[in-house]
C-alpha cells in the first residue's frame, strides 16, 4: 500500500481547512500559495501601525472552526480567540435613524415594534420560516456533495414546500410591512455576492444561522484565524509553500496527476484540491481538451457575482459611539441593486458596509487611533467602468459621505488610506471578471447547478471555496472543505496525524468529540 499525496492550491479559509481535513484523513498534503503570505481573500494589510483585514470580517457558525481543531485532537482556543459582537450589525437609514440587528429576541422585537408594531408578529412568523429553511438547507444539505442531479430532485419537494425558490426579498416582504425592516432582513445575501431580489429564499437560512450562533470577531483580526490555521497545518506536517503560483494542472488519462508551477517545477499528486475561482481554474489551469463540461463557452454563460470597492483607512481619533459593523443604506435599494447586478453601471449613490474592528480590539491601530475599512458593492468587470480613472473620485465621494453621517471630522483625522477595486479581484485573486464571490447565488447556480466539489471533467480534481457548493461566506467555504470527506477517497495507507504537543506546565486538553479521539488513536 502506498501513501496518497494531496496538493491544495490556494490558502484561503477553504484551502487551509481542506489541508487540515485531508491530513486528518491520512493524506500527505502540500499547500501552495501564489502570494507572499497565506490567507487568500483573508490576507492582512499592514500600514503605519494599522492592521487591516483584507477580506472576510464577519465570523458566524464558529463551531466549524472548532471542528477543524477537534478533528486532530486540538483546541481552537489554544490558537486564537473569538469574541461575540453586539450588535451583529447597526443598520443606518438615510434619514439618520438606525436599527441594531441583535441576537436577543426581546431587544429585537422591541426595535421592530418601534418601526411598525404590526411587524412584530410578522417577524416571529418569518423567523420560524427561516428556521425551517435552515433545517433543510443547512443542517441537512450544507455538507452534502450535490454531484448528481438526483441529489437536487431529492430536496426539490422541500424547497417548493418552503417557498425557498422565491427571492429572499419576496419571502421577507410576505411577513414584514415596513420597507426599512424589509431592508434590515434582506441585505444578508449581499454578504455572499447575491442580489436580495434575485437570490433564492433558501439563503434566508443565513438569518437563522446568525441568530443561532451569533456574529463573532477574532481578537487580532481575521488574520489571526489564518495564522492559527497555518500553525495547525505546520504542526500536522503539511508542507506549506508561498510564492508558488501554479501554471497548470497536469492531466493524464482524464485524471489530475501533477501541478506545474510557474518556472516549470512539477509536483506529482494523487489528487489536487483547488481553493480558487473554478471559472479561472478551469480556463487557466486545465487545458481545453480535458474540459467537456466546463468549456470556455459554458463558463462565459455563467453569471458572476458583483465585485467590491474597498477603502482602507486610519484616523488619528476614535469614534466610541460607532458599532463594530455598520450598514449605511442609501436612498435607493432595488434600483441601486439593478445598477450593480443587471445594468453593471457605477451609480453616483451607494450603500456601504463600514467595518470598525478597533471597537472590539484597539490593538489593531496605534493608541488613540482607529482602523477602518468601508466596502461598497460595485459591478464586476463585465461592466464598462474604467477603474483607473474612477477609483479616486469614488473614494472621495465615500469619504465625504462618511464624514457627513457617522464619522464627523474624518477628513482632518485621516492618517493613511488605500483601496482595492475589481481589478484586484481579477488580478491578484484571479477571480473571473473581477467577481468578489464567484458565481452569483441564483437558483440555477446553487447546489447541483453550482460548480461541483468533485470535478465532472477531471478525476482527482476537487474544489473548495466560495465558487463551489455550498457557496460564499465563511460557513459556506468551511463546509466546502467538509464535503471533501464525502468525495475524496481515503488513502490506502494513512499517514499518522502528529499528536498535540504539550507545552511546559500545560495539562493536555481532553478531546471534545469522537473525531478527536479517533485522530489521537490514529496517531498512536
Amino acid at each position: 500500500m502506498k501513501e496518497s499525496t494531496a496538493i491544495v492550491v490556494g490558502s484561503g479559509f477553504g484551502g487551509l481547512a481542506a489541508a487540515v481535513r485531508l491530513r486528518a484523513m491520512g493524506h500527505r498534503v502540500t499547500l501552495l500559495e501564489a502570494g507572499a503570505e497565506l490567507g487568500g481573500r483573508a490576507r492582512v494589510f499592514r500600514d503605519g501601525g494599522y492592521t487591516f483585514d483584507a477580506g472576510p470580517t464577519v465570523i458566524t457558525a464558529p463551531y466549524l472552526l472548532d471542528e477543524l481543531f477537534e478533528l486532530v485532537g486540538r483546541e481552537r482556543a489554544d490558537y486564537f480567540d473569538l469574541v461575540p459582537v453586539d450588535p451583529f450589525y447597526r443598520v443606518r437609514f438615510p434619514g439618520g435613524e438606525h436599527f441594531d440587528y441583535v441576537g436577543d429576541e426581546e431587544r429585537l422585537l422591541a426595535q421592530i415594534a418601534a418601526f411598525e408594531p404590526r411587524d412584530v408578529d410578522g417577524y416571529r412568523r418569518m423567523r420560524a420560516h427561516a428556521e425551517r429553511i435552515f433545517d433543510v438547507g443547512y443542517t441537512g444539505l450544507v455538507a452534502e456533495p450535490f454531484g448528481r442531479f438526483s441529489d437536487m430532485l431529492r430536496v426539490a419537494p422541500d424547497i417548493v414546500r418552503l417557498g425557498a425558490y422565491r427571492s429572499v426579498y419576496g419571502l421577507v416582504a410576505r411577513y414584514l410591512r415596513d420597507p426599512r425592516l424589509r431592508q434590515v432582513f434582506t441585505f444578508q445575501p449581499l454578504l455572499v455576492g447575491g442580489n436580495p431580489f434575485k437570490t433564492p429564499a433558501i439563503y434566508l437560512l443565513i438569518h437563522w444561522l446568525e441568530r443561532k450562533w451569533g456574529v463573532h470577531f477574532a481578537r487580532g483580526g481575521t488574520g489571526a484565524i489564518v495564522a492559527g490555521l497555518a500553525r495547525l497545518c505546520e504542526e500536522l506536517g503539511v508542507e506549506v509553500r508561498t510564492k508558488a503560483p501554479v501554471e497548470r494542472i497536469e492531466v493524464e488519462g482524464g485524471r489530475a496527476t501533477a501541478v506545474v508551477l510557474e518556472g516549470g517545477q512539477r509536483l506529482a499528486a494523487d489528487l489536487v484540491v483547488a481553493n480558487g475561482d473554478p471559472s479561472t481554474v478551469y480556463q487557466k489551469l486545465v487545458a481545453p481538451e480535458h474540459r467537456r463540461h466546463h468549456t470556455d463557452r459554458a463558463i462565459r454563460r455563467k453569471r458572476q457575482s458583483m465585485s467590491l470597492f474597498v477603502l482602507y483607512f486610519g484616523t488619528s481619533r476614535t469614534y466610541p459611539d460607532l458599532a463594530h459593523h455598520t450598514i449605511l443604506l442609501g436612498q435607493r435599494y432595488k434600483e441601486l441593486l439593478r445598477d450593480i447586478f443587471d445594468r453593471r453601471t457605477l451609480a453616483r449613490d451607494f450603500s456601504l458596509y463600514l467595518h470598525a474592528p478597533t471597537r472590539t480590539d484597539p490593538s489593531l491601530a496605534p493608541p488613540g487611533h482607529e482602523a477602518f475599512y468601508v466596502l461598497s458593492p460595485v459591478p464586476n468587470l463585465r461592466g464598462d467602468t474604467d477603474w483607473a480613472g474612477a477609483a479616486g473620485p469614488y473614494a472621495e465621494r465615500i469619504l465625504e459621505h462618511l464624514e457627513q453621517t457617522v464619522l464627523p471630522g474624518l477628513g482632518a483625522s485621516l492618517t493613511t488610506r488605500f483601496s482595492v477595486d475589481p481589478r484586484y479581484f481579477a488580478g491578484e485573486l484571479r477571480s473571473h471578471s473581477g467577481a468578489a464571490f464567484g458565481l452569483e447565488p441564483r437558483l440555477l447556480q446553487s447546489a447541483y447547478f453550482r460548480y461541483h466539489n468533485d470535478s465532472e471533467d477531471v478525476r482527482g480534481l476537487y474544489f473548495v471555496g466560495a465558487g463551489t457548493h455550498p457557496g460564499a461566506g465563511v460557513p459556506g467555504v468551511l463546509c466546502s472543505a467538509k464535503v471533501l470527506e464525502r468525495v475524496v477517497p481515503r488513502p490506502e495507507r494513512a499517514l499518522a496525524v502528529p499528536p498535540a504537543r504539550r507545552r511546559s506546565g500545560e495539562v493536555a486538553a481532553i478531546p471534545r468529540s469522537q473525531a478527536a479521539v479517533a485522530a489521537r488513536s490514529l496517531a498512536g
